[in-house]
């Protein structure tokens, strides 16, 4: 139940963040240089407003991210774990059976001088 809650949050949250990030006006880049709604909405207390608005809901994320974390079911997370470790041992699985063997060539060198100190 409060996973849920949680996860809700943290969607609303987001939204909110996008909408803030979106309405900020642009401090520098090409996108500075077009109109003038600095001039339009250039109260300061505003920008002010929507920066402390954007990094509370940033931290508000993280902390129902960590929340939402420590509330999940034990059983579900140890489930999720045991699937997840089957299909890893699967897929090493398979890659060994499909990995071609590469066979080993001796170096005709080596193998003449070792011919050559056993009939000494």
């Amino acid at each position: 139940m409060l996973y849920t809650i949680c996860i809700a949050l943290i969607l609303i949250a987001s939204v909110l963040v996008i909408l803030a990030v979106l309405v900020q006006s642009p401090k520098s880049g090409m996108a500075a240089n077009f109109g003038a709604s600095n001039q339009v909405m250039g109260v300061r207390e505003t920008t002010n407003f929507l920066e402390k608005f954007t990094w509370t809901m940033a931290v508000a994320i993280v902390v129902l991210s960590l929340v939402a974390t420590l509330a999940m079911d034990n059983g579900l997370v140890i489930k999720s774990n045991s699937e997840i470790s089957k299909d890893a041992k699967a897929l090493q699985e398979h890659v060994l059976e499909n990995q071609s063997v590469i066979p080993q060539a001796e170096i005709p060198a080596a193998a003449d001088e070792a011919g050559e100190e056993a009939a000494e």
